[in-house]
């Protein structure tokens, strides 16, 4: 009943960014403090019980729902950014889309060798973006714990790309 709450206030937005996609627009929820408290604590009920020292957020509504879960459970928020918008030592990977490619960025200091982390994202849709996530943090010795998202896009089957990590959602189309 709760997630059937949530899946109503994402708006569907047809050929956005480009001819072909359907945008899963999720800043209804965000504006509504009621549902987006209830994204959170629903979120937060998805995290595995292994202690998780930080939530890494992916750019950029990933970092909306990744600050949110560090703050209710009491983690420190790392930052995976598009390239060239770090300031400080960075490593990057490339990756993916359906629709573009690009190279992300994390901070070469920000996960310690033995933490243990969450990765959180709005969508997964082709996957590409957080197996790049997945991969920087990895090099920075994290210790994967799960990957949550709020949305997943069935048909693009991107779950395929994650296979090796626990993965939870909340809302499929």
């Amino acid at each position: 009943m709760t997630v059937d709450k949530l899946k109503l206030g994402i708006r569907t937005i047809p050929n956005w960014p480009k001819k072909g996609i359907i945008f899963r627009d999720i800043t209804p929820i965000l504006e509504d403090k009621d549902l987006f408290r209830l994204l959170i604590d629903e979120l937060a009920k998805l995290v595995p019980d292994s202690p998780i020292d930080k939530v890494v957020g992916i750019d950029a509504r990933g970092f909306i729902l990744a600050s949110a879960l560090a703050y209710k459970l009491g983690t420190g928020l790392v930052i995976v950014r598009k390239k060239g918008k770090l300031p400080y030592k960075t490593i990057s990977q490339e990756y993916a889309l359906e629709y573009a490619s690009g190279n992300l960025e994390i901070h070469s200091d920000s996960i310690r060798p033995g933490e243990n982390v969450l990765l959180c994202d709005d969508l997964l849709a082709t996957g590409g973006t957080m197996r790049a996530a997945s991969d920087l943090v990895q090099k920075l010795g994290g210790n994967i714990k799960g990957v949550l998202f709020f949305i997943v896009l069935e048909s693009l089957r991107g779950i395929n790309q994650l296979s090796n990590f626990n993965v939870k959602y909340l809302v499929k189309f």
